[in-house]
C-alpha cells in the first residue's frame, strides 16, 4: 500500500514486507464495509439511555422508566420501544404515576414518535392528549434531547466510531438531524479518525447549503491542520422526509390501517413541495435522500425525481408497487435499504400491512429490475453492524423462524456488493476488512456474529482484535 491506496496484490512472501505487518493468518479479505443510513448522535447517545426494545406493553416500558436513572440534565430517557402491537396504549396519567415530576421522554424505536410524560411537555412546551408527539413534533424532541453539549456528543461519537471499526465499518452516511457541516471538522479535531462520511442536511438548511457552496462529493472547505478532514468527509445529500413509518401507522400507504379506516398515512410532504425542493437541489448540484416507507410515498418520490431530473436515493423503500420497481433503474435512483427492517418488523408488516398490495421489504426483486442497492442500519433503529444487515439480506431471518419472503432474499456476493464502496485490487483506497472465514461457507448466525480481524482505513489500522 502506497498513500492510501492498494499499490499490488501477490502471495505470500513474494514481495518483500514494508512498514506494519498484519500475519491474517488465513483470515478473509473484503472492501471496507459502509452503512449507508445512520443517525449518528442519536445511535451514540443510544448508549446512555435506557433499553426498551424487551418492553411489551406500555405498562411494562413506564415501570422500567420509573427507575430509570436521571441524566445530568434533569431528564430520563429511554429509547426502542415498538408499541405497535401493544395490548395497551401509552397515555400521560400512565406515566405520570410511574415517573412523577421528573421530565420522561421515550423514543420509539423508529424515531417518529416519542411518548411524554406532563413534566416533560411542560418543559417541551408541547401539549399531546396521550403524552405521544409524532412526525415532525417528536423530530423536534429527538434534536432538542440530541442537543447535548458538544464535547459530550463528539466523546460519543468517538466512541461509537470505534465500536464501527470493530465490525469492519470503513464509512457511513450521516443522517444527523443538524447541521452536520460544522459537526464533523470540530469531530475531526476532536480525535474522530474512525472511518469516511457522507453528512446530510435538512430542508431547513437547504439555502444555507446552497449559500457555503457545497456539492454532493466535494470535500468541505475548512482550515484542516490534520489532513483528515479533506480526506474522510465530504458532502452528502439533502434528506427530505416524504411520510412516516410503519411503527406509528404513518407510512403513507394504498390501503388503510386496520381498525383505522380512515388512516392511509401521511404526506408530510406534499408532492408539488417535494418537486420544488429536488429541482432546487438539482440546479445547486446537491443529490437527494427522500425517505419513502409507504407505496404513496414511494411512487410520489419517483415521480418527483422523474419530473426535475434529480439524482439520489430512496430511503427505506419498505412498500413498493410492482410497477415501480422498473422506476429505480430507469431514474436512476438508488435503492437505500435497511434489510434488518425486514426481520424486525415482520410481525408488525403481517399485521398492519396484511392488507397492502404492495411488495414488502424488496430485494431481489429491486435487484432483478436493475436497481442499485444500498444497504444501511438506520441506527439506532437497529445495531449499526453491517453483518447483520448482510445477514438478513442473505437468510430473511434472525431467529428459528423460515425466512420470511424468501423469494425477496438475495446472494452473499450481491449483499457484499451492498455493503460496499471499493474493491480489493490495485489503484482502489486500501479500506480492508479482516474477517474470520469465507462468508459463503457459514449460515445465518455466524454470518451476523461475522468476527473481524482488523480493518484498515487507507492502510491505516482503525480495528485490531
Amino acid at each position: 500500500m502506497a498513500e492510501g491506496r492498494i499499490v499490488d496484490i501477490a502471495p505470500t512472501g513474494a514481495l518483500p514486507a514494508r512498514g506494519e505487518v498484519i500475519d491474517a493468518d488465513g483470515a478473509w479479505a473484503v472492501p471496507g464495509l459502509w452503512d449507508n443510513h445512520v443517525h449518528t448522535v442519536q445511535w451514540a447517545l443510544a448508549a446512555e439511555r435506557v433499553p426498551l426494545g424487551e418492553a411489551d406493553s406500555a405498562a411494562a416500558a413506564a415501570r422500567v422508566m420509573r427507575d430509570a436513572p436521571v441524566l445530568p440534565d434533569g431528564r430520563r430517557v429511554g429509547t426502542g420501544f415498538r408499541d405497535a402491537l401493544w395490548p395497551d396504549r401509552p397515555t400521560v396519567a400512565m406515566l405520570d404515576a410511574a415517573t412523577g415530576v421528573v421530565p420522561t421522554y421515550l423514543i420509539n424505536a423508529d424515531v417518529h414518535s416519542v411518548w411524554l410524560n406532563s413534566a416533560a411537555l411542560a418543559r417541551e412546551g408541547f401539549r399531546g392528549d396521550d403524552g405521544v408527539l409524532r412526525e415532525e413534533d417528536a423530530f423536534e424532541i429527538s434534536r432538542r434531547l440530541n442537543a447535548v453539549d458538544p464535547a459530550h456528543s463528539d466523546e460519543a461519537v468517538i466512541q461509537a466510531g470505534h465500536a464501527a471499526a470493530a465490525r469492519g465499518v470503513t464509512g457511513l452516511v450521516d443522517f444527523d438531524m443538524a447541521w452536520n457541516a460544522d459537526a464533523w471538522p470540530r469531530r475531526i479535531l476532536a480525535g474522530f479518525d474512525a472511518h469516511r462520511v457522507e453528512f446530510a442536511f435538512y430542508p431547513t438548511d437547504l439555502p444555507r447549503a446552497i449559500a457555503a457552496g457545497l456539492r454532493t462529493g466535494e470535500r468541505l472547505a475548512v482550515a484542516d491542520p490534520t489532513g483528515l478532514v479533506g480526506a474522510l468527509v465530504r458532502v452528502g445529500s439533502l434528506k427530505v422526509i416524504s411520510d412516516g413509518s410503519l411503527g406509528t401507522r404513518t407510512a403513507a400507504c394504498s390501503h388503510s390501517y386496520p381498525g383505522d379506516p380512515q388512516n392511509y398515512g401521511v404526506l408530510t410532504v406534499p408532492p408539488e413541495e417535494l418537486a420544488a425542493l429536488l429541482t432546487t437541489a438539482a440546479g445547486a448540484g446537491l443529490e437527494v435522500a427522500v425517505h419513502a416507507i409507504g407505496d404513496r410515498a414511494v411512487t410520489a418520490a419517483l415521480d418527483a425525481f422523474g419530473a426535475t431530473g434529480a439524482t439520489g436515493s430512496m430511503e427505506h423503500a419498505q412498500l413498493v408497487r410492482h410497477a415501480d420497481l422498473a422506476r429505480f433503474a430507469r431514474l436512476g435512483v438508488r435503492a437505500s435499504v435497511q434489510p434488518q427492517h425486514a426481520v424486525d418488523d415482520r410481525d408488525l408488516v403481517e399485521h398492519h400491512w396484511a392488507e397492502q398490495t404492495a411488495i414488502g421489504y424488496p430485494l431481489a426483486s429491486l435487484l432483478a429490475a436493475g436497481a442499485e442497492l444500498r444497504f444501511g442500519s438506520d441506527a439506532p433503529v437497529a445495531p449499526l453492524d453491517p453483518w447483520q444487515a448482510i445477514s438478513a439480506a442473505v437468510w430473511r431471518t434472525d431467529d428459528d423462524r423460515a425466512a420470511w419472503h424468501a423469494e425477496e432474499r438475495v446472494t452473499l456476493d450481491q449483499a457484499l456488493a451492498a455493503s460496499v464502496r471499493t474493491a480489493i485490487r490495485p489503484g482502489e483506497p486500501a479500506d480492508i476488512a479482516i474477517i474470520g472465514g469465507d462468508p459463503r461457507a457459514v449460515g445465518a448466525p455466524a454470518l451476523r456474529t461475522m468476527p473481524v480481524v482488523a480493518t484498515l482505513l487507507a492502510g491505516r489500522v482503525t480495528h485490531a482484535a
